[in-house]
């Protein structure tokens, strides 16, 4: 009767029809930390327009009512240098089909302030960062009555796939770790010399499932990961970039104590896992939008973006019905 009850639900979201809905917002700077500039999409009733935010094209319509009630809440985490809106086609994709989906931007590490970025601080910070979002959602925000506290996920890309990798009861160990860290970076003097200083870990085990893509992997040994328990969607790209080894990811996989729904992705180098980019974002950093001959990076995302829902919507419904059998 419950994998009944739990097929009936996938269908009746898969069935839905929703459009995505977009708002802008600041988690007040607090105890926890400085202030975070936040972005939320959710279900909406209103057909989606185009939307220009700076160099992103969006298809949402802005400050649209949120419909429905116990909804699936999914947290994103973007890389080295990025932004609140960089995975804006998934988010689009989650709410269309039912979820509220929720993302900020890392201070010291965004396109815009880059005063961190290359700190320890930086790393114990983000997923701290994404304790406070999933507190702001769950207590002040303007959607906290409509969201399934019991059904919430997580996807991170790059340094957001480390910070999903923290949150899920994961210890980084830089110090053996095989990532290309140059001297001149202040972690990677630490990290050689032997002088990082011991960190205190942020933890959530209100996230129940998670989506990591091309992680950041400074969990090379399998004492790094061994409380790691909640269900994993792994995706690795076949050239790397950006810090990530093409080999790293795989480890991963066959580290982890629970073994996670594992993809690879041929043809494919780091950014691929970005939306295809406007010609405004391409002019202002090619690196992240140019893919390798004949890639086609649009087809990918329309692929990846349907079995990441595929893989929220199974591990989330039921882990909110699990929750409410107990």
């Amino acid at each position: 009767m419950r994998n009944l009850f739990v097929a009936t639900l996938l269908s009746m979201i898969a069935s839905s029809g929703y459009a995505a809905g977009i708002r802008f917002f600041v988690i007040p700077a607090d105890a926890g930390g400085p202030a975070l500039q936040a972005v939320v999409w959710t279900p909406c009733a209103v057909a989606p327009e185009p939307i220009k935010v700076g160099p992103y094209r969006l298809q949402a319509t802005k400050d649209c009512p949120t419909v429905g009630d116990a909804r699936p809440l999914v947290v994103l985490s973007h890389g080295h240098g990025g932004a609140r809106l960089d995975q804006h086609d998934l988010a689009e994709t989650l709410a269309d089909a039912g979820f509220i989906v929720a993302a900020i931007s890392h201070p010291g590490d965004t396109a815009t302030d880059m005063s961190r970025t290359n700190e320890a601080s930086v790393f114990v910070e983000r997923p701290n960062d994404i304790k406070r979002l999933i507190d702001y959602m769950l207590g002040s925000s303007a959607d906290v009555a409509r969201i399934d506290a019991r059904a919430i996920g997580f996807f991170g890309f790059s340094r957001g796939g480390f910070t999903g990798l923290v949150l899920a009861d994961g210890v980084p160990d830089f110090q053996h770790a095989d990532i290309p860290c140059p001297d001149e970076l202040p972690i990677c003097k630490l990290v050689r010399e032997g002088k990082l200083p011991p960190q205190q870990w942020t933890h959530d085990a209100r996230i129940k499932a998670f989506v990591l893509a091309d992680p950041l992997d400074a969990f090379p040994t399998a004492p790094t990961v061994a409380h790691i328990r909640a269900p994993i969607q792994l995706w690795a790209s076949e050239y790397g970039g950006d810090g990530v080894l093409p080999e790293t990811t795989p480890a991963l996989a066959k580290l982890l104590p629970v073994q996670p729904e594992y993809h690879l992705v041929e043809g494919a180098a780091h950014f691929a896992f970005l939306p295809p980019c406007s010609d405004e974002l391409a002019a202002i950093v090619p690196r992240i939008c140019v893919d390798g001959q004949g890639y086609d990076r649009a087809a990918f995302h329309n692929e990846f973006n349907r079995d990441v829902l595929a893989f929220f919507r199974a591990e989330l419904l039921q882990a909110s019905n699990s929750n409410a059998a107990r």
